[in-house]
């Protein structure tokens, strides 16, 4: 029962669901901004499970595979397609209301919050390549070593971005000043690409199959390891250290942010031996539950 529990948060992406709830709950206290209506909590729940579900529909009973996530979905067909559309009718009425209820407010937006919108929106449907070809024939999730920044970017759009958007609709809150938003935003951005990196090592065969050109393709597991996640962990983590310091955060905010990338770092070297998808999905996802709440247990210090 457990297992079977297990399986289906982690392998339905309602894992994900939540990730994106305690992201924004970090960045939305980090900022000191009021949090969101709850129509929007139900919307950054439901968009990326369906989102993120997408890409495994297309699996039939038919398909060759000895992942055992491809197997859960085949298996849970008709479950899922209730659930993609369930979801989809909950997140699209929950997107009806915010847009109803505060239409005035967003149609007297300034121009660069549409800009932003649209970009966002733009990057998240080129990723499955969901534009018509006709309009826009190009999937940028086989873009090989470009991928992973790509989902670290919508990610820390999602989480960073979008939150400041909906609070100017709803609670006429200016863009924060200074440059911390922006530091917040790459933060999310680089730990969020590692992390797909990350990822990458799980589908490593399949990639060199395919021929798509992701890190691990290119260099392998072990340089992968030492020479791309390594590097970059630590300078997220010196950029950290750097920043509070000009900053002057306090010692034990430092302290609690600097675990996830610790904890990364020891995960990172686990990676040269073969681990089963619910360690990725568990453990390497985990780790962003564990940054959002690091980030949420910093402010109440």
């Amino acid at each position: 029962m457990v297992a079977k529990l297990i399986r289906f948060i982690f392998f339905g992406n309602y894992f994900i669901g939540l990730l994106a709830i305690a992201l924004t709950m970090e960045s939305t206290l980090q900022l000191g901004l009021e949090f969101n209506s709850f129509p929007y909590y139900i919307m950054i729940f439901c968009a990326p499970v369906v989102y993120y579900t997408h890409a495994y529909m297309g699996a039939t009973r038919f398909s060759r595979s000895s992942n055992p996530r491809v197997g859960w979905f085949i298996k849970n067909q008709r479950f899922l397609r209730y659930s993609q559309w369930t979801l989809s009718i909950l997140g699209f009425s929950a997107f009806l209301f915010l847009f109803l209820g505060n239409l005035n407010a967003i149609l007297h937006l300034p121009w660069y919050y549409w800009a932003g919108t649209v970009f966002m929106l733009l990057i998240a449907f080129l990723y499955y390549g969901l534009l018509p070809s006709y309009f826009f024939n190009l999937n940028l999730r086989n873009t090989g070593w470009l991928k992973p920044f790509i989902i670290g970017f919508i990610w820390a759009c999602t989480v960073n971005i979008l939150p400041l958007i909906i609070s100017k609709v709803e609670n006429d809150t200016n863009f924060p000043a200074g440059e911390f938003w922006l530091w917040l935003f790459v933060k999310n951005w680089m730990f969020c690409t590692v992390n797909a990196i990350m990822f990458d090592i799980k589908d490593y065969e399949i990639d060199a199959n395919k021929e798509l050109k992701t890190f691990v393709v290119q260099f392998g597991i072990n340089k992968t390891i030492f020479f791309i996640l390594i590097p970059l962990l630590t300078i997220g983590m010196l950029s950290f250290l750097v920043f509070t310091s000009f900053e002057h955060i306090p010692s034990e905010q430092v302290l609690i942010n600097s675990i996830p990338f610790l904890l990364t770092l020891v995960v990172a070297f686990s990676l040269n031996l073969k681990k089963p998808i619910l360690y990725y999905l568990i453990v390497i996802d985990g780790l962003i539950l564990l940054k959002a709440c690091c980030g949420i247990a910093g402010t109440m210090i």
